[in-house]
């Protein structure tokens, strides 16, 4: 069964980019599942550096076809904006399909995000304020705009009447905001509507007919796993589901065609926006991590929070994914550490325990529990094999896989598209 997952088994931002562009070549079609524009992958080729948001990373790749399934919300300006820019620098993003069944991005989703997130204050969530959040609580309220809505316009005004009907109560009586024109809105949504239409398919039916052909197909999640709506540190958390469940849901291909679920695992660990962060930290190594790492979002352009390895995160993402393999990225970032340290255990009121803890309050009182290793001083970005690392950066593998639960088959050492040492196949 050709079906493989690869999706990020922390907080985002673990290099899923890199690793769907790696596999792009041996696939058929890349399909992003979940979330919208709050996502960002980067992927280095030879000397071009690629920032994507709501594009498949396999857009890269010019014998793969890149799909935008059901579940994604989209944003059909930052879509188009995307597009020119690759067009532009001479990628061809013709193969693009996108799902009818996608959820839109409207212009007053944007709007309500932003306003309610100021609004909350010293409670805000950290959202990305694109509308993300909006926007599937709309389709969840069964008040969204989906793509094939576009294309009927008597159906469309009427959807976004009823739907500015509630919004523009919230903006002038809570917010005191104008309200908006239910005019303008469709008006800006038809025209985007027009300028996509080539790319619109049944992209369910597909994707079942490429699988019955023995095509391989790889799902590939924007957020992280703790970024899960069900499975994340919640309320800190996206609006859908990145786990990989959601590649069901999220494209309409059914859990017995998926063969294989990948974790992007980082030799370190980041999040972005608030929420509890245990082995985060506030000293000289903390920055380091952020400057060597270059961790600054792709997307929001905001600084991430970087801490050690955090193993009980690791088997957390192996337990609710089934993850049958890890690829561990930016192991070069740590070259460098006389000693690192590794999150093996939390301390939470005076007891040590060894699994992510279910209660929102234990997570955010639970204090890391160290184990430390000893690191190494050698250049590893020209590491082709396991054992062209040196014997210390090998240690650390074998110590993160042991912790994690599931083999790492692949491991990033630096971030051009050809500085990955590959284990064991995934295709």
């Amino acid at each position: 069964m050709p079906a493989l997952v690869l999706l990020g088994a922390q907080w985002g931002d673990e290099g899923k980019g890199k690793a769907t562009d790696l596999l792009g070549g041996s696939v058929d079609y890349v399909v992003r599942y979940q979330g919208g524009n709050n996502a960002g992958h980067t992927v280095v080729v030879g000397d071009q550096k690629y920032a994507l948001h709501l594009l498949p990373s396999g857009i890269l790749s010019p014998d793969c076809v890149p799909v935008i399934g059901n579940g994604v919300v989209v944003d059909p300006s930052v879509l188009l904006s995307e597009l020119s820019g690759l067009n532009e620098r001479g990628v061809n993003t013709s193969k693009l399909l996108i799902s009818g069944n996608a959820h839109i991005i409207t212009p007053y989703n944007v709007t309500v995000d932003k306003v309610g997130e100021r609004f909350l204050g010293k409670r805000k969530i950290g959202t990305t304020g694109r509308g993300i959040g909006p926007t599937y609580a709309d389709k969840i309220n069964r008040t969204g705009i989906r793509v094939q809505d576009l294309y009927d316009e008597s159906i469309l005004k009427q959807k976004v009447e009823a739907a500015l009907e509630q919004k523009n109560q919230l903006l002038t009586k809570v917010f005191n905001r104008r309200a908006i024109e239910a005019e303008q809105i469709v008006e800006h949504l038809l025209e985007h509507g027009e300028n996509i239409k080539g790319y619109v398919a049944d992209t369910t039916l597909i994707l079942n007919n490429a699988l019955d052909e023995d095509k391989v197909v790889l799902f590939e999640g924007g957020q992280g796993t703790l970024l899960d709506v069900d499975h994340g540190t919640y309320p800190f958390v996206t609006s859908s589901n990145p786990t990989a469940g959601g590649a069901c849901t999220g494209t309409g291909v059914g859990p017995t065609k998926i063969s294989r679920v990948i974790g992007i695992l980082k030799a370190y660990t980041t999040r972005v926006g608030a929420g509890p962060f245990p082995t985060e930290l506030f000293d000289e190594d903390g920055e380091a991590l952020r400057t060597i790492g270059g961790e600054r979002g792709v997307t929001t352009g905001r600084d991430r929070r970087c801490g050690w390895f955090d193993a009980p995160i690791a088997r957390y993402a192996t337990r609710v994914n089934g993850l049958t393999d890890f690829f561990l990225t930016k192991l070069d970032v740590l070259t460098g550490w006389e000693q690192i340290p590794v999150c093996v255990a939390y301390e939470i009121d005076g007891k040590r325990v060894a699994e992510l803890p279910y209660s929102q309050t234990d997570f955010h009182h639970a204090k890391p529990v160290y184990e430390m290793l000893p690191g190494w001083s050698e250049d590893i970005t020209k590491a082709k094999t396991f054992e062209d690392l040196p014997k210390n950066a090998q240690g650390y593998v074998k110590a993160l896989e042991e912790m994690s639960g599931a083999p790492i088959s692949a491991i990033g050492v630096g971030p051009g598209r050809d500085e990955t040492i590959e284990i064991n196949s995934f295709v």
